[in-house]
């Protein structure tokens, strides 16, 4: 199967560049995966779809303010984007730079630290703190929210909230578990109303889940990896919805990929560590039932994973729609309901 089975075409005016005023006044386009069917709905709908016994699983991760600058010894602007918080003195990050730096060299930031570039780790760089405070008091201090690449403008006031979900509570991710971002309170209490079970996982998502796939043949390409967490009390919650005949519905693809990584012997158990679980068509869920969603890049590995769950051609097919029906795309775009 190639990459290119997985692209379509998206007018540039469809990306969403800021979030609806309302969280769940968000579209939802609700994906029958047996039949193929669509239907166009509300976010708000969200609820009627569940049922009493379902259980909603979330990612509780928090974005952190993961984007900041700094200036060579020459005087050169330097942009590092982490992708994960070793330590307090140490991360791994991206580097957008005119040239790049050498083992050893030293980056600046402003009046509050000093860096030194450790060294490479894969398309990735090591940077230790060697004057200053450490990284969270670092970031805090001068850190940006790390929007996607596609939302062409600079971060803004209300993004430290918007581009965070309101559940958000475990810090350590450099970009936002998308399909969250429409879940608010009066959707939470509904939710509640009706029965419905919610449990949480933890996945730290990183910069890399914006990289392109830049193989053709779609198993030759390899999953960065990400640091998740699935505990006792999950598992025991995903076995007592699938026990009483509930639905076991991942709110996103982090969810879906911290649920399947755990299940990845054949049974659900407890796992803590990094995954490089790569969905695509072919492969054979063990945890999951349904799924919320955002609308994913053409050739991405997010819509690879979305196909493996519901048919490449019925999703391609709800794309060719939600382009026709001009839904939004992307992270601060609408959802949809696979089910």
């Amino acid at each position: 199967m190639k990459v290119s089975d997985f692209r379509f075409d998206l007018p540039e005016r469809l990306i969403a560049q800021y979030p609806l005023r309302e969280r769940s006044a968000s579209r939802l386009l609700h994906l029958e995966r047996e039949s193929g069917r669509w239907h166009d709905r509300r976010f708000a709908d969200l609820p009627d779809l569940l049922e009493p016994g379902d259980l909603l699983v979330f990612n509780n991760t928090r974005v952190i303010p993961a984007r900041l600058w700094a200036r060579k010894e020459s005087g050169g602007r330097v942009e590092i984007m982490i992708e994960r918080v070793v330590d307090e003195r140490e991360a791994v990050v991206q580097l957008r730079v005119n040239r790049k730096p050498r083992k050893g060299a030293r980056l600046v930031v402003d009046d509050h630290a000093e860096l030194e570039v450790l060294g490479r780790e894969d398309e990735f760089w090591r940077l230790g703190v060697v004057a200053g405070p450490g990284w969270s008091a670092l970031l805090d201090a001068v850190g940006h929210m790390p929007l996607p690449p596609y939302i062409e403008r600079e971060d803004e006031a209300s993004d430290a909230e918007r581009y965070q979900t309101v559940y958000a509570r475990v810090p350590g991710a450099v970009a936002a578990p998308t399909a969250g971002l429409h879940f608010d309170e009066d959707i939470f209490a509904r939710l509640d109303e009706k029965g419905v079970e919610q449990a949480e996982c933890t996945l730290h998502v990183g910069a890399g889940t914006f990289q392109p796939v830049r193989v053709e043949e779609v198993s030759e390409h390899r999953m960065h990896a990400e640091w998740l967490s699935v505990s006792a009390d999950l598992v025991a919650a995903v076995n007592a919805a699938k026990s009483r005949g509930g639905r076991v519905v991942a709110v996103g693809t982090t969810a879906v990929r911290s649920l399947e990584t755990a299940a990845s012997s054949g049974e659900l158990a407890p796992f803590e560590g990094d995954s490089r679980l790569f969905i695509h068509p072919g492969y054979r869920f063990r945890a999951v039932d349904a799924m919320v969603t955002n609308f994913h890049l053409p050739g991405s590995t997010l819509l690879m994973l979305v196909s493996a769950f519901a048919g490449r051609e019925n999703v391609l097919a709800a794309y060719r729609h939600a382009v026709e029906a001009e839904y939004r795309f992307f992270s601060y775009g609408d959802a949809m309901f696979i089910s």
